[in-house]
């Protein structure tokens, strides 16, 4: 499936363009416009950079904890490190591997958080940043041809942006 997302100043140059997309034969069902009044990100299902981070993080956090603990109690075990005497030995290599474990879950947290905030999101953070400054965005998804036809009629409004997606495919 090919998507075409155009950016206009306002509601009135949407709304325009979106009739103009309608006599061009257009399908309406192919068109979209999200903004004030119209859909939103979520209800058309822009990805949430938030949500993106928190997958980052939590994936981050099933291998990160465990190594952490490992490297914890190895890193107690080979230093011979007493944080607690009245613990012994293995309570302390055990202290060592929980301290290595929280540090493993603030890593996750920490950077897969900020790389799925920062990457994950691709372009959805700056349509929906648009869309909180009272832009609106015009979606089209189609075939080639129609994707075609569509940016002929949506460059004539001089959007602030326009630009052309490709689905991919899962093979």
């Amino acid at each position: 499936m090919n998507y075409l997302v155009a950016v206009l100043s306002d509601r009135m140059q949407a709304e325009a363009a979106y009739s103009a997309l309608e006599n061009e034969g257009l399908p309406t069902h192919q068109v979209d416009i999200l903004g004030k009044g119209y859909k939103s990100a979520d209800e058309y299902g822009l990805i949430d950079p938030n949500q993106q981070a928190r997958k980052g993080a939590k994936r981050l956090v099933y291998w990160l904890v465990p190594f952490g603990f490992v490297a914890g109690y190895t890193f107690n075990f080979l230093t011979g490190i007493e944080v607690f005497p009245a613990i012994g030995n293995v309570g302390n290599h055990i202290f060592g591997g929980v301290l290595g474990a929280v540090s493993g879950a603030l890593g996750a947290y920490l950077v897969g958080g900020s790389v799925g905030l920062t990457v994950g999101s691709g372009d959805a953070l700056p349509y929906r940043n648009r869309l909180n400054a009272g832009k609106y965005l015009i979606v089209v998804k189609g075939t080639e041809e129609l994707i075609q036809q569509a940016t002929r009629v949506l460059r004539s409004f001089e959007p602030e942006n326009i630009q052309g997606y490709t689905e991919p495919t899962n093979a």
